[in-house]
């Protein structure tokens, strides 16, 4: 995706602040209050219960401060999750062109060899910048790079230099321009940028429970991030996408949801269905080959884990059995 230089005076990234509009219910999923008191009730009782001795011995897990470092990260995920329908209040941009911006920043991301939490910092300082503020077409590029570059600062050991996100526009943008959008979208959001907690924070936690199996975890992090190019997961705090890419990924491999991943993810398997099938209908769409996001996790690196997935979805959507129990080639690694 490339923006031709404008001749016109250099524009500011954004033009006016967004109306306010009234907010869409924020946090799925979508259950009746006595369904999920009841998922709450489930929770609470396994985690009265449920012991985990191998977390008590090891000093990596912190266990003596792992309740509230997680209660701690609960308020942020809330606090820092964007409005879930600002494209309402977007003139001039769609859900499909943020679907193109996200697919290009992953390919950036993936040349630079960045952290995956560099990717999830900068697709939330995407959302939450265009949550407060009215961003015009030729400059949301600006936008995405610009928080890319933002995310690496926070991130990455060795972040790649301003000139080589220039680079990366082809030009499209000055360096004066990025550093001035950066210093735009810092003030907009108030410098709350590392209080975000990705997906993949829970997930580590969440991974115990089947003690770090490579299938599993691989899977799970191909379909946490196909919830970056759909829309409807702007509803779902992190912990739940992280819960929705582990249920996914069990539920293709034959696995189930027991008590060990309820302890850790905080979530029952009637609270997940939906973003479960959420995803499996994104990945049955005929164009859903043709991503970058794709096409990273059809390497062998990642044990081919979309090409699994996307044949198992169209399978499901289809109707068609004996795809369920199919597992990825371990030998692939």
């Amino acid at each position: 995706m490339v923006v031709e230089e404008e001749e016109e005076e250099e524009e500011e990234v954004t033009e006016t602040v967004a109306p306010q509009e009234p907010k869409a219910p924020k946090i799925w999923p979508d259950l009746a209050t006595e369904h999920r008191l009841e998922c709450q009730k489930r929770v609470d009782t396994i985690r009265e219960v449920f012991q985990d001795d191998d977390e008590e011995f090891d000093p990596t897990m912190v266990s003596e401060y792992a309740e509230e470092i997680f209660e701690y990260m609960s308020e942020l995920e809330e606090r820092m999750m964007p409005k879930a329908d600002y494209m309402d209040s977007q003139s001039e941009l769609t859900w499909d062109m943020r679907v193109t911006l996200v697919d290009w920043l992953l390919q950036v991301h993936l040349r630079y060899h960045m952290l995956p939490e560099t990717l999830w910092i900068a697709i939330n300082i995407i959302d939450r910048f265009l949550s407060d503020r009215t961003v015009s077409v030729v400059k949301l590029q600006l936008v995405g790079i610009t928080a890319i570059f933002i995310a690496a600062k926070y991130e990455e050991i060795l972040a790649p230099s301003v000139d080589e996100f220039v680079f990366m526009t082809e030009e499209g943008f000055t360096k004066d321009e990025i550093l001035k959008g950066e210093r735009i979208i810092l003030q907009a959001l108030d410098f709350q940028i590392s209080h975000y907690c990705s997906p993949y924070n829970w997930m580590r936690r969440i991974s115990k429970a089947d003690d770090y199996d490579l299938q599993t975890r691989t899977l799970s992090k191909f379909l946490i991030e196909v919830t970056l190019i759909d829309s409807r997961f702007l509803r779902a705090k992190s912990s739940l996408v992280a819960a929705v890419g582990m249920y996914s990924a069990r539920t293709m491999l034959g696995g189930d949801w027991n008590e060990s991943f309820v302890y850790y993810s905080g979530y029952t398997e009637d609270e997940l269905f939906q973003g479960h099938q959420f995803i499996v209908e994104k990945m049955a769409e005929r164009s859903f080959h043709k991503l970058a996001l794709y096409k990273k996790y059809a390497n062998k690196k990642f044990l081919k884990a979309s090409t699994f997935a996307v044949k198992w979805s169209r399978a499901h959507v289809a109707g068609v059995g004996g795809v369920e129990n199919t597992m990825l080639d371990a030998d692939l690694v």
